[in-house]
């Protein structure tokens, strides 16, 4: 089914995967949002804000959601989806160009993608750029920790972070938080 965002055209899939329903939804310019795996189908397209696809399923929806089983598969370690970030600001969308460039298996602080989109100052602003990511996975907002290693936040949950991390092999390098022991 088709649905309207910002007077664009969108259209949508939602598939099952083997972590669960998945959806993906596309504009005339590119994928413009993921969502990520979770339990029920109904949310899946709630969240997407598309019922799905009528008829013939475009070839973009089509091969991202092909990239995207074949990453969950731990086949795959990069995308080339056109993708549509236009609903992002300036700022968002250079942060989220920053994410782009962290390599599949390594993690980044929110530091260090400060630094590249205009310097120290910016580590909170850069927080929020990464929780408004629409398109998680392609652009790898879950390869980045705080600046002490440990796990940080994420939009879709920590424990899909953590999945997501240890698919990729780098949850390793994380600080793990013991709880304190005595006192």
């Amino acid at each position: 089914m088709n649905g309207i965002n910002g007077g664009e055209e969108r259209r949508g899939l939602v598939f099952d995967s083997p972590w669960g329903w998945m959806g993906v939804s596309e504009t005339v310019k590119g994928i413009d949002m993921i969502v990520l795996p979770g339990r029920a189908k109904r949310v899946v397209e709630t969240a997407l804000g598309v019922r799905g696809v009528q008829g013939q399923e475009s070839a973009r929806l089509s091969s991202a959601r092909s990239q995207l089983l074949d990453y969950l598969a731990g086949e795959r370690k990069t995308f080339d989806v056109r993708i549509d970030d236009s609903c992002g600001t300036m700022f968002q969308r250079l942060v989220w160009r920053a994410l782009r460039r962290i390599p599949y298996g390594a993690v980044r602080s929110y530091q260090w993608v400060a630094d590249r989109v205009g310097g120290h100052a910016y580590a909170r602003a850069v927080g929020n750029a990464v929780g408004a990511n629409p398109l998680p996975i392609v652009i790898p907002c879950h390869r980045v920790v705080a600046h002490d290693w440990s796990l940080g936040g994420f939009s879709g949950g920590l424990s899909m972070k953590r999945r997501l991390l240890a698919l990729e092999g780098s949850l390793p390098l994380l600080r793990v938080r013991l709880p304190r022991s005595g006192s």
